[in-house]
């Protein structure tokens, strides 16, 4: 095992750097027009747990993997696509559709606003497969039989139905047992909860889950010093801070403590082109740091920095290189590159 300067074990190797439990999704983005008005749509393959694992591929290069659900229809096609392009391995529960009313791959409705007219998400996630996992449904133990260095899940996927957060720990248990690190991102997300308990039922999912984990990410400023004390196990905490001034001029900056010890960034000034994603950018980048080694500092800023790149693309996942990445860490602007 390597210590990074947070006290975290990580494994030196593994036949899959990342592994990411959680569901897939499709979003449909008409841009700056309300759904009300849309005629036409982009559609972008997401999940918060897959963006993860999509960025640590296709920016920096890691050998990366998904377990989720599969559905087999043509919105499952699509979806399988974009996990192929962006470099990152299946473990799929495969579903069948019964070519009426499902099981679905959820549908994520998304505009992006603009000026003073924030963005409005939506879901239809009705009869989603992703919902129906549980317990039992991986083979974990041959998963990470060939090694896996850092595993990690969230909030959006346990907020999905009762078996999901049981999922975790499980899976959880297994990665804890292989010696991998184990991360989660809070993500809560109120009208999932809502419908099966609201912030209640989340405490108790998450009292669940948290005890399992090293590095939680995804924390609300105001909670740190509670969880701090709740949650002494915990290596690493991290966080970005955003103050929007309007749906496309942020500030953005970001923070973690560890070993009693706190790290922040430069606050920089974003022209937002499509938020979503961009907190994905930012644990993905934190966590390639201290994969690859870096220290803490380093690798909040690399986290800051890709998080800020990914406000800037179209889609949840990435379209950076590690150049770009560590080019805006060192101060670049935003000049042309000839």
């Amino acid at each position: 095992m390597n210590a990074s300067p947070t006290g975290l074990e990580i494994p030196p190797r593994g036949a899959l750097d990342f592994l990411a439990l959680g569901a897939l999704v499709h979003r449909l983005d008409p841009g700056v027009i309300p759904f009300r008005k849309a005629t036409e749509c982009q559609i972008h393959v997401s999940g918060a747990e897959f963006n993860d694992a999509a960025n640590l591929a296709d920016c920096f290069g890691l050998r990366t993997a998904i377990a989720t659900a599969m559905v087999d229809y043509p919105i499952g096609d699509l979806i399988a696509e974009r996990v192929r392009a962006m470099g990152v391995k299946p473990f799929y529960k495969r579903f069948a559709h019964n070519g009426v009313n499902g099981p679905n791959m959820a549908t994520v409705y998304s505009d992006r606003g603009f000026g003073v007219r924030p963005p409005v998400v939506f879901y239809n996630r009705a009869n989603e497969a992703a919902a129906q996992l549980q317990p039992g449904d991986f083979d974990w133990k041959a998963i990470f039989a060939e090694g896996v260095r850092w595993f990690h899940s969230g909030g959006v996927f346990a907020a999905l139905s009762s078996s999901t957060g049981e999922l975790i720990v499980e899976a959880m248990c297994a990665a804890k047992a292989a010696g991998a690190v184990v991360s989660f991102d809070l993500n809560y997300r109120e009208k999932l909860w809502r419908l099966w308990g609201g912030a209640e039922r989340a405490a108790e999912v998450m009292n669940r889950i948290v005890p399992h984990v090293d590095v939680l990410v995804g924390i609300p400023g105001a909670q740190i010093e509670e969880l701090q004390r709740q949650h002494p196990h915990i290596k690493l905490f991290a966080a970005t801070l955003r103050h929007e001034h309007s749906a496309a001029r942020h500030s953005w900056s970001a923070v973690a403590w560890a070993g009693g010890q706190s790290w922040v960034t430069p606050t920089c000034e974003l022209e937002v082109l499509d938020r979503v994603g961009s907190g994905d950018g930012f644990a993905s980048g934190l966590f390639y740091g201290l994969l690859a080694g870096e220290s803490l500092e380093s690798a909040l800023h690399l986290g800051w920095a890709h998080g800020a790149l990914l406000n800037t693309f179209p889609g949840d996942t990435t379209m950076a290189t590690l150049e770009q990445v560590r080019a805006f860490v060192g101060g670049g602007s935003s000049r042309i590159q000839r």
